[in-house]
């Protein structure tokens, strides 16, 4: 769930309007419930949390993630050194993964006009057009993704650096720090 040090670090990451992505780790361990921690971020971050992944197998079966804008999927071998595999949604998932897909697709429109159009009007929303309404409800402020995986085991590490570069605020993004002199 959500540590008190968490709750320390985004309340100063509130103070100076710093956009974040949360990623729930230790998936793997014995107890990890993934959407009890996406409610505890909710209620204990006070911010809209928006799942953008799914585990895909839960405890000591978790063996990668479920990428809802890609509506692909993620297995990370047991060896930490081999690469992930990129494979399609397996058939156990796919309800819930519609079901999430379309649920994260609806809070993206509540925030971009553009992207309400095109959902209302039903069209098909590329990955790409998802990802840029996201990095803009990022840079705002007005939505958290949500990543999940297991640090220690290397499975899920490389969707959460992507997702700092598609998401968080370049060093271009962000206006100049202002000092103050203190004489």
């Amino acid at each position: 769930g959500v540590e008190v040090q968490s709750e320390t670090v985004w309340r100063q990451a509130d103070k100076y309007l710093v956009p974040r992505i949360c990623f729930i780790n230790k998936m793997d361990r014995v107890g990890a419930d993934f959407h009890r921690t996406v409610a505890m971020i909710e209620e204990r971050l006070n911010t809209k949390a928006l799942i953008i992944q799914l585990p895909l197998g839960v405890e000591k079966e978790f063996q990668g993630v479920i990428d809802l804008i890609e509506n692909s999927a993620w297995m990370f071998p047991c060896d930490i050194n081999s690469k992930p595999v990129k494979l399609t949604v397996p058939e156990e998932y796919k309800q819930d993964v519609a079901e999430y897909r379309e649920a994260m697709i609806e809070n993206l429109a509540e925030i971009d006009d553009q992207l309400a159009v095109r959902y209302l009007e039903g069209d098909v929303i590329a990955a790409s057009e998802l990802k840029v309404a996201l990095r803009k409800a990022t840079l705002a402020n007005k939505l958290t993704p949500v990543l999940c995986g297991s640090a220690l085991r290397n499975k899920g590490v490389q969707p959460v650096l992507d997702a700092v570069v598609d998401y968080l605020p370049s060093p271009l993004d962000t206006p100049p720090v202002r000092g103050t002199d203190p004489k």
